[in-house]
């Protein structure tokens, strides 16, 4: 989600110098807030400012069961059927106190392992990452967005700016709404993501809202940080 170079500086500020390509996973251009590498980063930080990978850490699951090792026949709790239905598509993200209001892709992995991320004429909505679980689901779901774009402010430009208590509400395609609360909103250097505190299993439905964050790196070609939010469902 890089701010491209122009000829002039917006008076809100939007745009910082740091190159000609603009936002993110397309092509050589910068990496997007859930461009992940396929493998665990190095100890220096992952390559070109990618998020590590999911699978570094534990796979969060659409039923939030560990990953480590499959429970045996006789050890499985029986389930209800409501417990085994899964949660709805999503199909729009609301956030009132930064007033987002988006329509959700459905996006997921490029050929190289990659997470895709909007682009084109999609480029400033949001997406949900379909290999984390569906909001509602045990588990953190992934919500991924650009902070600007050619347009100027992207759809999370304002994501840093949350507070604890705040809620999100991710409408899904049965009619029904999963609410979540913000614990924390946290902005970490790209080169020591926290893999396992944002992507690790939770014991109950939580989300992850994602963008870049932080100051542009001219040198290196990308902001340096990504904030993340941290919620769970209400």
């Amino acid at each position: 989600m890089r701010r491209r170079r122009v000829a002039v500086v917006l008076a809100a500020g939007l745009v910082l110098g740091g190159g000609t390509a603009v936002a993110v996973g397309l092509g050589d251009q910068d990496t997007g807030p859930g461009e992940v590498p396929a493998a665990a980063p190095s100890p220096s930080g992952p390559a070109g400012g990618a998020l590590p990978a999911p699978s570094a850490a534990p796979a969060p699951t659409p039923s939030g069961a560990p990953t480590s090792e499959a429970p045996t026949a006789s050890a499985a709790p029986e389930q209800t059927s409501e417990q085994q239905e899964r949660a709805a598509l999503p199909e729009q993200v609301r956030i009132p106190a930064i007033d987002v209001d988006s329509d959700l892709l459905h996006l997921g992995l490029n050929d190289d392992g990659t997470i895709e991320v909007p682009a084109g004429d999609d480029i400033d909505r949001a997406a949900w990452f379909d290999g984390s679980p569906r909001p509602g689901e045990d588990g953190p779901a992934v919500i991924e967005g650009h902070v600007d774009s050619p347009n100027g402010a992207s759809v999370f430009y304002r994501l840093s700016e949350m507070q604890p208590g705040q809620e999100i509400h991710v409408d899904r395609r049965d009619g029904s709404t999963a609410t979540f609360v913000v614990d924390r909103v946290e902005q970490y250097p790209k080169r020591e993501f926290p893999t396992r505190a944002v992507y690790a299993n939770t014991d109950g439905p939580e989300l992850r809202v994602i963008t870049c964050g932080g100051a542009w790196d001219a040198d290196w070609g990308h902001y340096v940080d990504n904030t993340v939010v941290y919620a769970r469902e209400v």
